[in-house]
């Protein structure tokens, strides 16, 4: 068994490997955005840094798809950046966005607020790279997260799961913190759920078919309002809560493959999803400044689908269909 001081100065080494990591990206991250603000015609603030961005870390769903991860936003507000829904492959998309778009707020380490709307797997595949990973590359806070009931037994049954790569982190060669994979759990209801310098949540319930709890999100941040659907049918509280929003991310389907699909398919998708129909109406009545497509359901290969095209029957405002770490 190692003597004591031998583990605490290798917990000391691996802090300061992960630190100077972490100083390395956010320089790079700095002299990269310094030079591409030289150049010209690039503004010298691609995205200030007291406004609010919006990044569709993954625009998918749970079929598998090459271009799409799973479903995730990121809003990053006075330097903090906040995650909502955790599907494959967050983390990554985050460290892509951070490059991207020279933005500290989403390296791993920094990730530590994420909502989830609710439960479905493709929502949550990546919770465990959301706790681990980013404990692993150096988090030193706890990761909190907002999320519906049941969130608080699922954290600890990952953690349960990974319980083996946990105690060989923390007590082998490693000597990792074992207090850095705590997660402060706070499952919700409708209403405010989070507030601090920098941006308030409120949650809203949706109607995402047979789901219990399901939540989209309204966010106040860097003076911007900013609403995300979750997955959803039609739902007069996303429309209520937008009502002339800066940003209005949400959910939709092909109404023009929807129509070819057998009746009981059908059934299933107007249950839990909104079609580009539903949603163009929904925008007119609402009036975001800028609609966001994402979670995005071709039913079918994306070619020969147009959801900006069907959307644009129904609604004259700014629609676009997000692709992975599309920023607004």
């Amino acid at each position: 068994m190692p003597h004591y001081t031998d583990v605490i100065a290798s917990r000391m080494v691996n802090r300061i490997f992960y630190t100077l990591r972490l100083i390395d990206r956010r320089l790079a991250l700095r002299q990269g955005f310094l030079a591409l603000s030289a150049l010209a015609g690039v503004p010298r603030l691609m995205f200030p840094f007291e406004s609010a961005t919006v990044i569709v870390l993954g625009s998918g769903t749970p079929i598998p798809d090459a271009l799409s991860s799973g479903p995730a936003v990121a809003i990053v507000a006075g330097g903090q950046a906040y995650l909502f829904d955790a599907g494959a492959g967050v983390v990554r998309r985050a460290e892509e966005a951070a490059e991207r778009y020279r933005m500290p707020a989403l390296v791993a380490p920094n990730l530590t607020r994420l909502f989830l709307t609710h439960l479905h797997s493709d929502h949550t595949l990546g919770y465990a790279d959301v706790i681990l990973t980013t404990w692993v590359v150096g988090r030193r806070e706890a990761l909190e997260v907002y999320g519906p009931k049941g969130t608080a037994a699922m954290t600890e049954h990952l953690k349960l799961a990974y319980a083996d790569d946990i105690e060989l982190r923390t007590h082998g060669l490693e000597h990792l913190d074992p207090e850095g994979p705590r997660v402060n759990v706070h499952e919700i209801s409708a209403g405010p759920v989070y507030r601090d310098a920098h941006i308030s949540v409120r949650a809203i319930p949706v109607l995402h078919g047979s789901w219990p709890q399901a939540f989209g999100y309204a966010i106040e941040a860097g003076g911007r309002t900013i609403v995300l659907s979750g997955d959803t049918s039609p739902c007069p509280a996303i429309e209520q809560a937008c009502q002339g929003c800066d940003v209005l991310v949400h959910e939709v389907y092909s109404a023009v493959r929807f129509a070819r699909l057998p009746p009981a398919v059908q059934k299933y998708h107007s249950s839990f999803h909104t079609s580009t129909s539903e949603l163009a109406a929904i925008a007119a009545r609402s009036k975001p400044k800028l609609l966001v497509l994402y979670h995005q359901i071709y039913f079918g290969p994306r070619e020969g689908v147009d959801l900006e095209k069907e959307i644009r029957q129904g609604y004259s405002g700014k629609v676009v269909s997000a692709r992975d770490v599309d920023a607004f």
